[in-house]
């Protein structure tokens, strides 16, 4: 413990020492490097630490070039699939997603992050199924940037094991659960699974990859897991409107327009909107008018 420290520097070096993978203690450790005390009389420690987070981002990169691993770069929308071994969750990437995951009857078939593609009511979200908790090959550093968490189960007490797993890790992310093989249970049994699961306030599907039953409300509960609105772009005396342009809430048009292409919001003379935010049909507004979600909107330029 060096002289002096900022309790952020003892927070972060709190998170290294209880960190269970490289992943962690990297993160842990550049976090200790930003809050490292400046006085002289810590120099060695700066430079202990500086040496170790080299050493140990070396060695991480050596496993990743050993194992074959790839990085996996966030979507703007991502989900991430968590859930015991042989739950399923490989076979509902396959039924939501553009992936073609290997799917077996025997456990610890994922052995490292699988991803795809929900397109969904012309939104892209990113699909990413993970290894077994129980897995050595499970990550938990991923869970830490996701905007949604996927918990599958076929059985009630599941939930409890899964969350006790991951309630150090991003609190902010929104969960919700799936309550898998749906249809190897009878009407009494969905009724008092789903009475349960209402009981507990959980935010929730049933779902069955074999009949389908589930699978579109499924896609509906992520969609509108994200706190995002959808606009879309029409050329001017057409209407053909356009993949939507995903946007955080109070966005502007100018906001739509940069995300259409960087700088084009300068090129911009005013638009036409029609939707939820407008007066009217296709009212004429500026750039800073306020969007909502599913409004049409049409650029003119000088």
């Amino acid at each position: 413990m060096p002289i002096n420290a900022h309790p952020e520097y003892i927070e972060a070096e709190s998170k290294f020492h209880a960190a269970s993978t490289d992943e962690e203690r990297i993160l842990a450790l550049e976090e200790m490097m930003r809050h490292m005390p400046a006085h002289k009389g810590a120099e060695n420690l700066r430079k202990n630490i500086r040496t170790r987070y080299k050493k140990l981002k070396a060695e991480s990169a050596r496993k990743a070039k050993k194992s074959g691993k790839k990085g996996i770069k966030k979507g703007d929308m991502q989900a991430i699939l968590l859930g015991l071994t042989n739950s399923g969750k490989s076979s509902i990437l396959k039924a939501i997603t553009n992936a073609a995951p290997k799917i077996a009857s025997y456990g610890f078939t994922t052995n490292e992050p699988l991803q795809g593609t929900l397109n969904f009511q012309g939104c892209t979200i990113q699909i990413i199924d993970m290894p077994p908790i129980a897995s050595e090959n499970f990550d938990k550093s991923l869970l830490n940037s996701a905007d949604t968490i996927l918990i599958v189960v076929e059985k009630i007490h599941e939930i409890k094991t899964i969350q006790d797993s991951i309630k150090n890790l991003n609190k902010k992310a929104k969960i919700i659960i799936i309550f898998n093989k749906i249809d190897q249970q009878d009407d009494e049994n969905k009724r008092k699974i789903t009475a349960t699961l209402k009981t507990k306030k959980h935010n929730f599907t049933l779902v069955s990859t074999k009949t389908d039953e589930g699978i579109d409300e499924l896609k509906e509960k992520i969609l509108e897991s994200f706190n995002v609105i959808r606009v879309y772009t029409r050329q001017p005396g057409t209407k053909q409107d356009s993949v939507p342009v995903v946007l955080n809430p109070k966005s502007t048009l100018k906001d739509v327009a940069e995300k259409v292409l960087h700088g084009y919001s300068k090129k911009v003379k005013y638009a036409k909107i029609t939707g939820p935010s407008s007066k009217f049909t296709g009212q004429k507004v500026g750039l800073k008018h306020i969007v909502k979600d599913r409004d049409v909107v049409e650029f003119f330029t000088e």
